[in-house]
């Protein structure tokens, strides 16, 4: 397996916000999880967590970190375990898998065991995107209160033209009862890391400029990056999404969410984040018309209505 990095990967179209520092910390199962940390003397309004994606990692969030701190909030960073910088679980490090969505729930325990020997100033708030909205929903329905709020950017609640009853669930389902939860899935592999792919027709974001630095980062360090997901990590999420759709999910929840929503989503179902917001305590959700799915790497048009969202929702002081 891969050891996780303990340092940042730097190019110069992604500048490092001031204050930074990067270590890795371990979890309660002994896998090592790189985390970030920004706590300015003067953060006064309390701690945003960061909570990736799928694939995603610390570096491409540095524009949001400094969003963030102009806000007067400190800001802390996970690359959950098998992504980013941390320690893969399987022996491929390109391969991003998972054998149950609870496992993630030990690298927020080891992220929030970080912030409380750093001191990092309360109330903590929760901001998640897509994989990370999910596994933080799966967080507060078994009883999480750390967070005093939460807000998720297309959180991957459903999959965009994937039914959770058709034919690749069952497939997939198949293939690991099977034993091969740790092969790719089916006309996948090593080298499909989204990132790599041409702007031109790219299903995550409008912005080119972006876009582009987030690639930057992954071409200056390649050992973040992963490629296709496993049989196994398919399985989990697909789990995950069908309990979601039960009635008694989220029952248990006492953090106040405000889920995001992108109108032009072709990665989630925009859909399904609207059916399960209306039927879960103390979620309300919003939809960007015409944003793509990730909502913090669009355009100014459409980033300016996730901030306005957020400062309605999270307080800090004004920008």
């Amino acid at each position: 397996m891969a050891a996780a990095l303990d340092q940042f990967v730097l190019v110069p179209e992604n500048p490092l916000p001031a204050g930074g520092s990067c270590c890795v910390v371990q979890t309660a199962d002994e896998r090592g999880i790189r985390v970030a940390i920004w706590v300015p003397q003067d953060a006064g309004s309390g701690t945003v967590c960061i909570f990736p994606g799928r694939s995603e990692f610390i570096e491409k969030y540095f524009e949001v970190v400094k969003d963030l701190q102009d806000r007067g909030l400190a800001v802390a960073a996970i690359d959950w375990r098998g992504q980013g910088g941390s320690e893969r679980e399987l022996s491929d490090p390109r391969k991003g898998h998972i054998d149950d969505f609870a496992f993630y729930l030990k690298d927020i325990d080891a992220l929030f065991k970080h912030l409380e020997a750093a001191k990092a100033p309360k109330p903590w708030f929760g901001l998640a995107h897509s994989m990370g909205g999910a596994i933080m929903l799966l967080s507060a329905s078994r009883g999480e209160r750390r967070l005093a709020r939460m807000v998720l950017t297309a959180p991957m609640i459903g999959l965009h033209s994937v039914p959770l009853a058709g034919f690749a669930v069952r497939l997939v389902s198949a293939l690991n009862l099977l034993g091969l939860g740790g092969r790719y899935l089916p006309r996948a592999g090593r080298s499909t890391p989204s990132m790599f792919a041409p702007f031109e027709g790219n299903a995550l974001t409008s912005d080119p400029v972006r876009y582009a630095r987030a690639a930057a980062v992954l071409i200056k360090g390649g050992d973040l990056g992963i490629g296709a997901p496993t049989v196994g990590w398919i399985t989990a999420a697909f789990r995950l999404m069908a309990a979601m759709q039960e009635p008694e999910f989220g029952l248990e929840m006492r953090i106040p969410t405000m889920i995001v929503a992108a109108g032009a989503d072709t990665v989630v179902a925009t859909p399904a984040i609207e059916t399960i917001a209306g039927q879960m305590r103390g979620v309300q959700a919003i939809v960007i018309p015409g944003a793509r799915h990730e909502i913090l790497l669009e355009r100014d048009v459409f980033r300016s209505q996730f901030w306005a969202a957020f400062d309605a929702f999270i307080p800090g002081k004004s920008v």
